[in-house]
């Protein structure tokens, strides 16, 4: 397995921008960017897609409640429930998704959004040191996890 290349990391950070950028047109302020050790700390709602392929790994984006009414509420959405969080934050996990296909190939496959409640961190399963997009948008914090690798 390969590490992936800082372009490939890039894309990941200015997938995270664009999402933002394009719902809220407010780009979110990267706070930083590291190798994670162990569990990664996150938030209460937790969006996360695998990936296989050419690729082998996960992304998982982690929010705080409040983000995720922001988000909601700016797209006109009233319901804010527990369940409609967690719909949204697997939302943007899958958005992230995609736009990794677009960038990494068609041959990427991507799964379905598993969607988690909870703060008791995320464990990486493939790097022993996965990659930690934290990131701060109209002052409330998030992670974003980039744990994979290329296969060739």
């Amino acid at each position: 397995m390969n590490a992936l290349s800082e372009d490939e990391l890039k894309m990941f950070v200015d997938s995270v921008r664009h999402y933002f950028k394009t719902t809220t047109t407010q780009e979110p302020q990267i706070t930083s960017a590291f190798l994670g050790t162990g569990d990664v700390a996150g938030y209460e709602f937790n969006g996360i897609v695998t990936f296989s392929g050419s690729y082998n790994g996960q992304v998982i984006v982690s929010m705080p409640p409040p983000l995720l009414r922001e988000l909601l509420l700016l797209q006109h959405e009233t319901d804010l429930s527990d369940g409609n969080l967690l719909d949204a934050v697997g939302e943007i996990a899958n958005t992230l998704g995609g736009n990794a296909r677009r960038t990494l190939g068609p041959e990427l496959e991507i799964s379905v959004p598993v969607k988690l409640q909870g703060t008791t961190g995320t464990r990486a399963r493939v790097r022993r040191h996965p990659y930690v997009i934290a990131l701060r948008w109209n002052r409330q914090p998030a992670v974003v996890c980039i744990d994979m690798e290329r296969k060739h």
